[in-house]
């Protein structure tokens, strides 16, 4: 008979409870990473993936750095400028002279303007849910969500799963390859760092108007087992601060593992040990539960403590590790820094990383009220960052084999208010994608005289989606389980953009 708490003061070989407690002290009896790790719906053994070999075909990306602008640029101060539109349509910047033939950039990203023959712009996003959580849950994962526009803010377990989700999934089942390092001949792809990761954060935790867990980011009904790993840096602020916009220092970005914090003062030795403790826990308590969710249970256990003691998980969460000068070029904001973190968890292994935008003072993006914070910190944060990262993943020769998609989930209605603020506006938006084969300086689509709706190939989230997985190797068709373990298509009604590619 086992007993934890109670008497008696062993159990098993000799067991203490101050022994067990320890164990679970360091997260490790499932109290935090290993219960989220943890998979509820779907059973451990693989899948029969339709359309080609694991579900793969050519595709010359091996990882994707998605930026995601959450709370939705407007197009018309972004890439898709109307200079000869009305006062109140056309906005309060300029055009500027860029690299890209025919691409009406703002004024207020020179620098990206200065990389523009390095990455394509789609103009011609569009969906009809023009809503912040739905529309995030939609651009994340090609699927429209499943509650109504205003219905919900948060994520659910019946949510469609992340394509990092799918890109997790496949991995785990062998179904992606590992790539081989090319800078420090080493796997790339060690089974210690996940193929999914978030930064700086979960989608909503530094939200001024409470923690929300937005929906887009997570397996969904794919099962817990998929979910990213995510960080948690900027764990305390102000309620008036926004660190995507100000100096960060490094004692703030502790990009930590979220949910697998260790006292400071517990040394690896020590979790190495308790780890060992641990093992002869596992072997006593498999010999009373002999059944398969104990066994899925302790292999998410492991995974879990592999995290928390991996050299090369530490390591690449250490931005510390970067040249100043090359921090600096990112922006020591949290987005540049962030950014910067994605580059490094790409060279790590990584094959999927989200950087999130958040809308930290309830707006940001989401520019209602006027564009001062556009003109002052968003867009410049955004084209510091993007355009490093455009030239640092060059410059390492990683360019040609990442795939950097920069979107919102929505645009801003055309009009503006007296006091240059735009509404929600979903039928039009613009997106970046760079690298793995994407064409350099292209532009693809056009929008009607007042950047209101595409008047030329328009682009879907399903689109979008198919274009990410094509790129990476999959084929959009392929089938995966659901929580009932029904065969359902990753993506539903979209196709890839191939003009795209050359």
């Amino acid at each position: 008979m086992l007993s934890i708490l109670g008497r008696p003061r062993t159990v098993c070989d000799g067991w203490t409870r101050r022994e067990l407690l320890q164990a679970g002290g360091a997260g490790l009896l499932g109290l935090s990473l290993p219960r989220v790790l943890q998979a509820e719906a779907l059973p451990s053994s693989p899948a029969p993936l339709p359309g080609g070999e694991g579900g793969r075909r050519g595709g010359r990306a091996k990882s994707v750095i998605f930026l995601f602008l959450f709370g939705g640029p407007s197009q018309l101060e972004t890439f898709d400028m109307k200079p000869d539109a009305p006062q109140d349509i056309r906005g309060p910047f300029r055009p500027t002279a860029c690299r890209t033939p025919g691409l009406l950039m703002c004024d207020q990203l020179p620098r990206l303007a200065n990389v523009s023959d390095k990455f394509s712009v789609v103009r011609t996003m569009t969906h009809s849910y023009n809503d912040h959580s739905g529309g995030g849950h939609y651009i994340q994962t090609g699927k429209r969500w499943h509650i109504p526009i205003g219905g919900g803010f948060n994520a659910t377990t019946s949510d469609w799963p992340a394509m990092g989700s799918v890109v997790e999934y496949l991995a785990q089942r062998g179904a992606l390859t590992p790539n081989p390092s090319p800078i420090r001949g080493e796997g790339r792809h060690a089974r210690d760092l996940p193929s999914y990761a978030v930064v700086p954060s979960w989608l909503g935790r530094l939200e001024q108007q409470g923690q929300y867990i937005r929906p887009g980011e997570y397996a969904g009904w794919l099962g817990r087992t998929y979910n990213p790993l995510t960080t948690a840096a900027i764990t305390k602020r102000d309620a008036n601060d926004n660190p995507y916009w100000r100096f960060c220092s490094d004692d703030e970005l502790n990009f930590r593992i979220d949910g697998l914090a260790f006292p400071p003062d517990l040394q690896l030795d020590r979790v190495q040990s308790r780890r060992s403790l641990l093992e002869q826990f596992e072997s006593q308590r498999s010999a009373l539960f002999n059944s398969q969710r104990a066994r899925d249970h302790d292999r998410f256990q492991q995974r879990a403590l592999a995290l928390a003691t991996s050299d090369a998980t530490r390591r690449a969460l250490d931005i510390r590790q970067e040249p100043a000068r090359l921090r600096d070029r990112y922006g020591r904001q949290l987005f540049g820094q962030a950014t910067l973190m994605a580059r490094r968890l790409v060279e790590a292994g990584v094959r999927f990383v989200t950087v999130h935008y958040d809308a930290v003072d309830g707006y940001s993006w989401d520019s209602h009220l006027h564009s001062n914070d556009v003109r002052s910190f968003l867009l410049p944060t955004f084209d510091q960052a993007l355009a490093t990262l455009l030239d640092d993943l060059d410059e390492r020769g990683l360019l040609d084999e990442t795939l950097v998609v920069a979107v919102g989930e929505m645009g801003r209605t055309p009009r503006a208010n007296p006091q240059w603020g735009r509404n929600h506006w979903s039928t039009l938006f613009s997106a970046v994608l760079a690298g793995a084969g994407i064409r350099r300086g292209a532009v693809f689509g056009a929008s009607d005289r007042d950047a209101a709706y595409p008047t030329d190939r328009p682009v879907t989230p399903e689109d979008l989606a198919a274009t990410i997985y094509h790129a990476l190797g999959i084929d959009p068709h392929i089938q995966l389980p659901d929580a009932q373990g029904r065969p359902t298509t990753i993506v539903e009604g979209g196709a890839p953009i191939l003009d795209l590619f050359g």
